[in-house]
């Protein structure tokens, strides 16, 4: 009978080790995926920020020069090309996260 404890402490214990073990690999594949967006975003709007410079100069240079007193439709321009440009990027991203999807 006191083997028998014995054992059966011993098959507890080990479970408990694969237990902790599969939830610190779970904690680190969280961990990383966290830290994957977090990169992620941070080169998101560094990128949307280059961004916005390079339309902003580009309406300043190109649009204000050609319309006279063009400050607002310029901004306007400035509005709708950036808006394109993120339902467009928006899109192509949804398009392949749905094929990634898909494949699982």
């Amino acid at each position: 009978m006191v083997k028998q404890t014995k054992a059966v402490t011993k098959a507890k214990a080990k479970v408990k080790r694969k237990e902790k073990k599969i939830e610190e690999k779970r904690f680190h594949e969280e961990l990383i995926a966290q830290l994957l967006t977090l990169a992620t975003s941070g080169f998101g709007l560094v990128a949307a920020l280059a961004w916005n410079q390079a339309i902003q100069a580009f309406v300043t240079q190109y649009i204000t020069p050609r319309i006279p007193g063009s400050g607002l439709i310029s901004q306007l321009i400035y509005a709708i090309l950036i808006t394109s440009l993120a339902v467009f990027i928006t899109y192509q991203l949804s398009k392949i996260s749905n094929h990634l999807e898909s494949k699982k």
